[in-house]
């Protein structure tokens, strides 16, 4: 049975890979969207201010529509009209992660309006069914969870994932690209296989990146070395590489977030992250942030319940 209801959900902006943790570690931002949910007698309703509001659909393909038909589908309930009010703030195609944010907010909508929805779709599940829409589950994890996440597909098929909280000092920055980027053009780059010596390179800088970020922020400019995947993502966003580069030459931990072209700069307190806002180059835009520690939030007022 459905709620109901008006549900809101808040769900962070996040970056993942952040350098060496390619489609393992994610990290949630104080960037916001907020989506409100209810349920109508037929059809659908959507409404979107904000990032992308003159670009994306308004229709049953809007993502959050989708995510919440296929959720519906999980908890076998039958499938609603619904209207949605959206709020955005995560710019899209940049690296930010507006469609995992989308995903994850469709997910817990859908869930909050069914009555005994978190029983029969646990937190746990919920993130699987969220990566399994996403396909990977390193933004979605974090958009859930908050702080710093370590994800990973399990022997069932499933996803799973490991908060950490992140050490107070680090102060991440965005530089906001002018351009945008596609994921799958990025993905499309990476080849088959790389060398051993870059793969085990790559591998210590993961770990060491998941102690720097925790414990240990003087490290993170070493930590923060990749060899996997962004030099051969270049020829998609050269401006996005060659300001990784001009960063990390000036002693800032400068990663590609995501898969581009937004820049994230993981500071090592207010003074340097200050300092990267200041000198950020011609068209970009600066966004000093903070880590998102809670995750996505779930507000419902539920005024009864309807069968649809």
């Amino acid at each position: 049975m459905l709620l109901d209801a008006s549900v809101r959900v808040r769900v962070p902006a996040t970056s993942a890979n952040l350098g060496p943790g390619f489609d393992a570690l994610g990290l949630a931002l104080s960037l916001h969207d907020v989506v409100t949910a209810r349920v109508i007698e037929r059809g659908v309703q959507v409404e979107v201010r904000g990032e992308a509001s003159a670009e994306v659909a308004r229709d049953e393909s809007h993502l959050v529509v989708a995510t919440m038909r296929r959720t519906f589908d999980e908890l076998a309930v039958p499938q609603p009209g619904l209207a949605l009010d959206c709020a955005n703030s995560i710019p899209h195609a940049r690296g930010l992660g507006s469609s995992a944010a989308a995903i994850v907010a469709g997910v817990l909508l859908a869930r909050a309006l069914v009555a005994d929805g978190r029983q029969r779709l646990p937190d746990a599940d919920a993130l699987s069914l969220a990566a399994s829409i996403e396909g990977h589950p390193d933004n979605v994890a974090p958009c859930l969870l908050g702080g710093l996440t370590i994800a990973w597909g399990d022997a069932a098929g499933g996803f799973r994932a490991i908060r950490r909280e992140v050490d107070p000092a680090v102060v991440p920055v965005a530089l906001i690209a002018p351009f945008a980027a596609s994921t799958v053009v990025a993905r499309e780059l990476l080849p088959a296989t790389v060398p051993h010596a870059d793969a085990a390179f790559t591998a210590g800088r993961a770990a060491l990146l998941v102690a720097a970020l925790t414990a240990t922020p003087q490290a993170l400019v070493d930590a923060t070395q990749d060899r996997l995947h962004q030099t051969y993502r270049e020829p998609a966003m050269p401006q996005a590489i060659a300001l990784v580069e001009a960063l990390r030459a000036r002693d800032h931990a400068a990663v590609v977030s995501g898969a581009g072209p937004t820049v994230l700069v993981l500071a090592r307190g207010q003074v340097e992250a200050e300092s990267v806002v200041a000198t950020a180059p011609t068209g970009w835009r600066a966004q000093l942030l903070s880590v998102d520690a809670r995750g996505a939030v779930v507000e419902s007022a539920a005024a009864g319940v309807t069968q649809p």
